[in-house]
């Protein structure tokens, strides 16, 4: 009767792999479904999340989203708020030591997550826990204790903190802690599985060994691709520009997915909606035989992830909306067209003065700053906002109150 509450485990097993960059290791994962299946027992997965910034937006998502698919299969989620670790700051991918945040900054960024977070996840299924539970009450002792379970030269194996000591760069104690003190939240959670990006690989295989020293079974380590933002070449960051905020209203949120290359649209397909890998891959044919247009295939994927965030009725009116403006302004007669050469991505301010939409570099600037200028219907509101020359694609440029081109990437 037990094995009845899950689906078969190689049904479980493909439906969580989609889309993941690593599963460490595969076959321990198997293993753990196959138990939880055979007892009836649901599988602690959780995804630690330090409430650094107040928004999330959608690279944010794609870890989540994979924790909502265990959620989906019949395990337990567990959403852990790192309000202890946050304090002290992961320097994963820094070059120098990032700045502690306040209790206060930790607790209203937490508190804005969570509202946030309940778009994906099930409120009401979903376990949430905070890591200074535990992390509050060690002891000096217990703190000298934790670090007595890894070697240094371990630690100095990760690649930004040997980056770091190449290049002379200082690296306080308190980050060498860091992935540490994280382990003991898989310690005390007795999570079966951890979720996390590429970049937080060394961390979680830190998790796995500290697990193992305390005497609880290893847990598995699922790691999800970085999502690249919408210039097509970085990560999303809201310090970057190139981010999409689940908060954003639906025909913003439209816009900007609208906005993205042909060819970032499969990444998004993959990554942000749970469209079958066949599907994807029958749409991408499709598209690359001309039966189906690109703009079609992205109007679908931008309907899918607003229809998400906001309902059905919400995505329907943004895309009649965008479909609207961009449709007509699309036409010939009304935009001239300007070949761009295929290359290195470029500012948008570089662009406007090269097909003579500006007069100037700071004349365009200004133009941007002014709120003057649309790229596919979405205002730039950012003067170092770059566009993707890498693969062709097309851009319906506005810049000023009636002035419309159609720039190519060829």
């Amino acid at each position: 009767m037990a094995a009845a509450k899950f689906k078969p485990v190689d049904e479980q097993f493909s439906y969580l792999k989609k889309g993941s960059a690593e599963i460490i290791r595969e076959d321990e994962l198997k293993a753990k479904l196959e138990k939880s299946a055979a007892t009836g027992t649901p599988l602690r997965v959780y995804l630690g999340v330090d409430p650094t910034a107040p928004d999330i937006h959608l690279g944010h998502t794609v870890v989540l989203r994979k924790l909502k698919h265990f959620q989906d299969m019949g395990h337990t989620a567990i959403f852990l708020i790192g309000d202890f670790s946050a304090m002290i700051g992961d320097p994963t991918g820094q070059s120098e030591t990032r700045p502690p945040l306040s209790r206060e900054q930790v607790d209203a960024n937490a508190k804005t997550y969570l509202e946030q977070v309940y778009k994906i996840l099930d409120k009401d299924k979903t376990e949430v826990r905070y890591n200074s539970e535990w992390l509050g009450k060690l002891s000096s002792f217990e703190v000298v204790r934790l670090c007595g379970h890894y070697r240094l030269a371990r630690m100095l194996e990760r690649e930004d903190f040997r980056s770091r000591l190449d290049k002379n760069q200082p690296i306080s104690v308190h980050e060498l802690l860091y992935p540490l003190l994280t382990a003991y939240d898989a310690v005390m959670l007795r999570s079966d599985v951890e979720l996390g990006a590429t970049e937080q690989k060394f961390n979680l295989l830190v998790h796995r060994d500290i697990q193992r020293e305390y005497g609880v079974p290893s847990q598995a380590v699922l790691t999800m691709p970085i999502l690249v933002g919408l210039d097509g070449e970085r990560k999303m960051s809201k310090s970057l520009g190139n981010y999409v905020a689940i908060s954003e209203p639906p025909g913003e949120m439209f816009g900007k997915l609208m906005s993205i290359s042909d060819e970032l649209m499969w990444p998004y397909y993959e990554l942000l909606t749970d469209f079958p890998w066949p599907t994807i891959v029958r749409l991408r044919e499709e598209v690359r035989t001309g039966v189906l247009h690109p703009k079609k295939a992205k109007m679908e994927l931008a309907h899918n992830i607003v229809a998400g965030f906001h309902g059905e009725a919400a995505a329907r009116r943004a895309g009649e909306e965008w479909d609207r403006i961009f449709s007509k302004r699309e036409t010939p007669e009304d935009a001239p067209r300007f070949a761009l050469a295929a290359g290195d991505p470029k500012r948008l301010s570089v662009i406007l003065v090269e097909v003579k939409a500006a007069p100037s570099r700071s004349e365009a600037e200004r133009l941007i700053k002014q709120g003057g200028v649309e790229i596919n219907g979405v205002r730039v509101d950012d003067v170092k906002r770059e566009l993707d020359l890498r693969n062709p694609a097309e851009y319906l440029l506005r810049a000023g109150k009636k002035k419309f081109l159609r720039l190519v990437v060829e």
